[in-house]
């Protein structure tokens, strides 16, 4: 057991696509009413949001399962316990998390990357989380705690352990820094406590909160480049606003965050929630101007979970479906994007892969 796991309320998986639905009480009048959150039909597929475009949590809607292709995907095999003699070790990526400790705890066990105590155990191997750390589920914090406890270790070991930053990472500083202040939506007033509530927070996580949660997020990069993947969070285009390099966007990304402004962050939570960049047609050609701008031959992201790309959640009449069928990434945009997020507060899957995937 990790430190921190199972700590936080119960969680009943099962009902946690209800997450992604508004709740009744948007509907009503007041600060955080309809008004303010456009959003109850979902942003068109080419990303051509509007104006006054504002996060809510029925942002996924479901994808025609004909629309996209999932190719079975295994990690490249590497012999027991075998490390590089020279040069770096093997690369990870883990996807959204969102408070579900103990499901990390056992992805990471079972790629051999911590031990049954929970301590790193993988000497130089390199780990990426690509966001998402909190929020929904029981634990954001135990989970913040473990990774940068893992980075201490990893880095001790000769390897490391490195996170980006996701859309809820700013959703959760921001609900902190600004509290009930409003911001300017572009659709009325709205706030970060308002749609931090409605994304999925957990009071607990909120009470546990602590001033180096909070400089640890706020220093997170957006973008990175390792091997020739291009890790981001959000499959969005979005990050082009924010410089024409991967120095300029994280510098730009941190500056907003120090400026602490709230209208800009706002701004910059809103497009970072955008999603669905990839998918259809122009998805491959929205992946190499990212690919053209910051460099890299495939881009490896979360945000989206899987079963809504694959459209294996719900019917087109808003009914639930049996649930997503999620084994492994999901690679498509003419193979030039990797899916990491498994759909784990759907009842999912919490993905953990070694680099590069084998078709």
């Amino acid at each position: 057991m990790t430190q921190g796991a199972g700590q936080g309320p119960e969680v009943e998986r099962t009902a946690t696509l209800r997450d992604f639905r508004v709740p009744a009480y948007v509907h009503e009048t007041g600060p955080y009413g309809r008004t303010t959150h456009p959003g109850d039909t979902a942003p068109p597929a080419d990303e051509s949001y509007p104006d006054d475009y504002t996060p809510t949590q029925r942002d996924l809607p479901v994808v025609n399962p004909t629309k996209t292709l999932q190719v079975p995907v295994e990690t490249a095999p590497a012999a027991p316990g075998a490390q590089p003699a020279t040069g770096p070790g093997p690369l990870f990526v883990v996807g959204d998390v969102h408070g579900y400790l103990d499901e990390l705890v056992a992805a990471l066990q079972e790629q051999g990357l911590i031990d049954a105590s929970g301590q790193w155990c993988a000497g130089t191997t390199r780990l990426w989380f690509l966001g998402d750390f909190t929020d929904r589920g029981p634990d954001g914090i135990g989970v913040i705690d473990l990774v940068m406890r893992l980075s201490a270790e990893a880095a001790a070991a000769g390897g490391y352990c490195k996170a980006l930053m996701g859309n809820h990472e700013l959703l959760l500083l921001g609900a902190k820094r600004f509290g009930d202040t409003p911001v300017n939506s572009g659709a009325g007033t709205a706030t970060f406590q308002a749609a931090w509530l409605l994304n999925g927070g957990q009071k607990t996580d909120m009470d546990r909160l602590q001033d180096h949660h909070l400089q640890w997020m706020a220093r997170l990069d957006a973008v990175e480049e390792v091997d020739g993947y291009l890790l981001v969070h959000s499959d969005t285009t979005a990050y082009l606003d924010y410089g024409d390099s991967i120095e300029a966007v994280n510098d730009t990304v941190r500056e907003t965050l120090t400026r602490n402004d709230a209208d800009e962050c706002w701004d910059l939570f809103r497009k970072f929630t955008k999603r669905f960049s990839f998918r259809d047609e122009g998805g491959a050609d929205a992946v190499r101007s990212l690919l053209d701008t910051y460099g890299g031959t495939r881009i490896v992201h979360g945000h989206s979970p899987i079963p809504y790309l694959l459209g294996e959640v719900g019917s087109e009449d808003g009914e639930e479906g049996t649930g997503p069928a999620v084994e492994g990434p999901h690679v498509y945009a003419d193979g030039l994007a990797i899916a990491m997020d498994g759909g784990v507060t759907m009842a999912g899957k919490l993905l953990v892969r070694q680099l590069p995937l084998t078709t």
